[in-house]
């Protein structure tokens, strides 16, 4: 596929659509953390539990659950606008303000938020696997090299994986999500029009189709991005 691409398109068809995630992706992943940190607060307050003891993984998981939800509300709109780009092979959409216009103009706002609550239901048990998995990982890392915080090798391969529990979960729902919003208006009912239909024509290995690629993009970009954020964070802490 890829090889075809470039052939057919060049370098600028693999990057078709790529405006809409780059737009979205500093507010998106900065919400994100914000919320999960946020729910920690609010877990800690319920339970009675000291700033010096850690949550259960399970009390992460559950905080980076809630963190879907604001994440969903940012991610829904773009990925509908990057998703319409990137299967046009018409030219009908000349850029990202182009296609968002024209998108608009087709639905007004409910067009262009179509499949944002499918995007809910992706990013809640994605990001459950996400955060859990990376504090898992971290924490055996420190354990198993006798330190009190995970060192910057231990931070990069708890990102990755965390990358890649969040995509094994959140694949399902993300190709359903990415059927229903690129299908012409009336095609689906709701997501569960797009699960059947695509159950009983593809088979049920549909569902994951495209997740070798998300794996192999998802490794060093949460590995980069956890090992930036908590890099970031021991610096605003000395300050």
């Amino acid at each position: 596929m890829l090889h075809g691409i470039f052939l057919k398109e060049g370098f600028h068809g693999l990057y078709r659509g790529v405006a809409a995630p780059l737009l979205a992706v500093t507010p998106a992943f900065a919400v994100s953390f914000w919320s999960y940190d946020l729910a920690g607060r609010a877990i800690r307050k319920v339970g009675n539990i000291e700033d010096s003891r850690d949550l259960s993984i399970g009390q992460v998981a559950v905080a980076g659950a809630w963190s879907g939800v604001p994440l969903a509300a940012i991610f829904g709109p773009t990925d509908r606008i990057k998703c319409l780009m990137q299967v046009d092979n018409s030219g009908k959409y000349r850029n990202f303000m182009d296609c968002l216009a024209k998108t608009y103009h087709d639905g007004g706002l409910r067009s262009v938020f179509r499949g944002t609550g499918s995007c809910v239901l992706r990013d809640v048990p994605g990001n459950a696997a996400y955060f859990g998995t990376y504090e898992c990982i971290k924490r055996w890392s420190c354990q198993l090299e006798g330190l009190e915080q995970a060192s910057t090798v231990g931070t990069l391969f708890a990102g990755g994986c965390a990358g890649v529990a969040n995509w094994i979960v959140a694949i399902p729902i993300d190709t359903l999500k990415s059927r229903l919003q690129t299908a012409p208006n009336g095609t689906y009912k709701n997501l569960f029009d797009v699960f059947q239909s695509l159950v009983r024509t593809e088979g049920p290995t549909a569902l994951f189709r495209g997740l070798s690629p998300a794996l192999l993009r998802a490794f060093p970009a949460n590995a980069a991005c956890l090992c930036g954020v908590e890099t970031v964070k021991g610096l605003l802490e000395k300050r």
